[in-house]
């Protein structure tokens, strides 16, 4: 066994501060209402907060777009907020972590108005511009168009891997690196326990700059091809890890698309760049690629099984993993891996247990421990994400009719986890006493914070007890630390192995509508978990209800 980390024993709550809960009253979360939440994160036995970027920024891309990384977004709140959360989340026993943005900056950032208005200066140098009177070539960014965006009066063009506001840096520049070096230690000065890493493997790219083979109706190639994971990143990765993280016991979570995994040992091993890393193969299961929304895949739970129980194998061979089924960029997991059993709460807790028990540190995205879903929008002009916007139109340039290309996004829209916190079923949920920045997935939803603290059934109680048996359980530390390994079952249930040198546990997740029964090959089980009351064990086969979990010795 490796040697044990703290940041293993952790269970990480994410908040879209937006969305989270707003205490100023003007429609839009901020840190204050954070703070005002401690409790009820505490309560739930949360360990550690993501707090995604709350950065000054013109939000354009909603935060990822910063145009200063040492002052507090207006909307949010102060830097005196900032210092009082991480005081008091620490007098809680709960750690930060944020997001970093280094891949690339707003336009609206200081350097960059700066490497604009004086192309002679130093900072044009920090970001990436090509003279010509057209664009230099034929990449696709993420958000959809050229990656290039032109200087008005100028024949130059400069690059953007995601939005036209959100330039990347020139990681070629080692100055432009030093500075950012320089404002990622004073953070972690200030008492932070780490970052989740946005984006890293963008930094470096194909400095040929040559065309690619065009892959959509647009004729342009994905840039992810020419600027993601590109070779020689890891001189990159390396010297910012010593110039930063190594110099703090901190933990960094790493957004690394595009990492094989006969590459993890790099990003992940005993000298890796990165105390974990997200695995996304699982998450886009429903999709022919990462950005193409359009390109629906049909997808079993043998199929599921198959991408969980493969990412877990490399990531425990390699290293370790930050484990999740939402985020801020994915719609609500009851709704993608469920569909019409997603408001069935014993589906969604076989969900959650299914995946919290897994190797790795358990990431809960906020709503998550309630169960949310998707919503249904009715109209392209009720979304704000730029990306579904971008997928919406190139899904009809693509062929999908209006109809059509609204269902696609509805079910893929990173809106769907942006919605408001549902805190009590007042009007706009209890989020805020205006009108919210963003509609409600629901305007009086049955699922809501209060009600659900108050029902010893209810998902919110199960996230509760999961998260006290894992961290304070008999079996902490072969659930914590204990290594993986598939157990064989039937085509809707996914079962693997926890175990240590001297306790095994084997945990079982029907995710079918049906009884299933499984020969298990012994006579006794001493049931440790499960999320019915009872469990049904006959001469050496489970049988297991509708949805049921059972982990047993």
């Amino acid at each position: 066994m490796r040697e044990k980390k703290w940041w293993q024993e952790e269970v990480v709550y994410q908040i879209y501060p937006k969305s989270f809960c707003d205490g100023n009253g003007d429609g839009i979360g901020d840190l204050r209402g954070i703070i005002s939440k401690l409790d009820y994160l505490k309560g739930l036995g949360i360990t550690m907060l993501w707090i995604c970027p709350c950065y000054q920024s013109p939000m354009d891309d909603n935060g990822y777009d910063i145009s200063d990384y040492k002052q507090i977004a207006a909307e949010f709140g102060s830097m005196e907020d900032m210092d009082e959360l991480i005081k008091k989340a620490k007098e809680y026993g709960i750690k930060i972590i944020l997001d970093l943005v280094i891949n690339h900056t707003s336009d609206e950032h200081r350097w960059f108005k700066k490497a604009v208005s004086e192309p002679e200066s130093k900072y044009h140098d920090y970001y990436i511009f090509k003279d010509g009177a057209k664009e230099p070539n034929n990449w696709r960014s993420v958000f959809g168009g050229s990656v290039w965006e032109k200087i008005p009066d100028k024949d130059e063009y400069y690059f953007h891997a995601f939005g036209k506001k959100q330039p990347d840096l020139n990681w070629e520049n080692r100055e432009l690196r030093e500075e950012l070096y320089k404002m990622v230690n004073w953070w972690l000065d200030k008492g932070i326990a780490g970052f989740r890493i946005d984006a890293i493997t963008f930094i470096k790219k194909d400095l040929t700059w040559s065309d690619r083979e065009p892959d959509g109706a647009d004729g342009l190639a994905k840039c992810t091809k020419a600027s993601r994971n590109q070779k020689g990143i890891g001189t990159f990765l390396n010297e910012l890890k010593e110039n930063t993280f190594d110099r703090y016991d901190c933990v960094t979570v790493a957004e690394a698309p595009g990492v094989s995994y006969d590459e993890l040992d790099e990003f992940i091993g005993d000298n890796g760049y990165f105390s974990m890393i997200f695995d996304f193969r699982y998450a886009d299961l429903d999709i022919a690629s990462g950005s193409e929304w359009f390109k629906r895949i049909s997808w079993t739970i043998k199929d599921f099984n198959k991408k969980i129980m493969e990412s877990q194998m490399a990531l425990q061979k390699y290293g370790w993993g930050a484990n999740f089924i939402e985020n801020h960029d994915q719609p609500r997991a009851a709704t993608k891996y469920l569909k019409e059993n997603q408001n069935n709460p014993d589906a969604v807790k076989t969900l959650a247990a299914m995946y919290f028990f897994l190797r790795g540190t358990p990431f809960i995205y906020q709503g998550q421990e309630l169960g949310m879903v998707n919503f249904d929008r009715k109209d392209i002009g009720e979304f704000n994400d730029i990306s579904s916007i971008d997928q919406y139109y190139r899904s009809i340039d693509e062929g999908l009719s209006e109809k059509e290309a609204l269902k696609v996004i509805n079910l893929r829209s990173r809106d769907n986890s942006r919605t408001p916190f549902p805190w009590n079923n007042e009007k706009y949920g209890g989020f805020s006493k205006c009108e919210p920045w963003l509609a409600m997935t629901e305007e009086y939803p049955d699922i809501n914070a209060e009600k659900q603290m108050s029902q010893k059934e209810s998902i919110y109680s199960f996230y509760k007890d999961m998260i006290s048996f894992r961290q304070n359980g008999a079996y902490r530390d072969c659930l914590i630390y204990g290594d993986i390994e598939h157990v064989e079952s039937s085509e809707n249930v996914i079962a693997y192995k926890r175990y240590t040198d001297d306790i095994s546990i084997q945990c079982w997740f029907n995710f079918s509508s049906e009884t299933v029964t499984e020969k298990i090959g012994r006579e006794e089980i001493e049931v440790v978990w499960e999320n019915m009351q009872e469990v049904e064990f006959k001469n050496g086969y489970l049988i297991l209800k509708p949805f049921q979990t059972v982990l047993f010795r």
